[in-house]
């Protein structure tokens, strides 16, 4: 059944992100990979563009304490539903709900009251030449949040900021955000890259 526009529904509990919860491959994924969740080491954990809040869930599923920043009132009223609802099935969805902290504000004033370990951005990725390829729900939320102008301010504030590690979640053949240093080192999927910027 297609869904009509305006119904964007955060769901945790079923779909794509109950699927990537059972079959994902743990912390063996790129992101947690990433994000520097390996045997023994959980940082702690901001993710400073909620969005959908699919990788927060993710993150929290593998055992770390996840921040999510979002901006958007539309956006954070749908995760603030969609966290409700997850937490009400009890067990294990509730117990990873229980590990993520939603705030509703700017990233750019958040991330500095904040000692994240690390830091996940996931602005929104530049619109692709065949519109089609992009799912239902990512065309929703673009047209809720608009395109993230800031994403090179972001990543610099939040290099600042962090601990351990900053992750920029990227489209894999998209150039570089401008203006933003060199990563240290990638994690290149078959669609995605995470440009890691290590804190010395």
């Amino acid at each position: 059944m297609k869904q009509v526009a305006g119904e964007l529904r955060i769901d945790f509990v079923e779909g794509s992100v109950a699927h990537r919860l059972r079959f994902g491959g743990g912390r063996g994924q790129d992101l947690a990979k990433a994000m520097g969740l390996r045997a023994g080491k959980t940082p702690m954990i901001v993710d400073a563009t909620a969005g959908l809040g699919r990788d927060s869930f993710l993150l929290a599923s593998l055992g770390a304490q996840v921040t999510l920043i979002e901006r958007s009132e539309k956006m954070h009223a749908l995760l603030v539903q969609g966290m409700k609802r997850a937490a009400r099935e009890g067990g294990q969805i509730r117990e990873i709900i229980g590990r993520m902290t939603l705030l509703k504000g700017d990233a750019l004033d958040v991330i500095p009251e904040l000692a994240g370990e690390a830091i996940l951005i996931d602005p929104m990725h530049p619109e692709r030449k065949n519109s089609a390829l992009v799912k239902q729900d990512l065309r929703q939320v673009r047209e809720i949040v608009g395109s993230d102008d800031d994403a090179a301010d972001l990543v610099r504030l939040a290099i600042k900021h962090a601990r351990k590690r900053v992750v920029l979640k990227w489209p894999a053949k998209a150039a570089p955000i401008e203006g933003v240093k060199k990563c240290t080192h990638q994690i290149i999927g078959k669609t995605t890259r995470y440009d890691v910027f290590m804190i010395s």
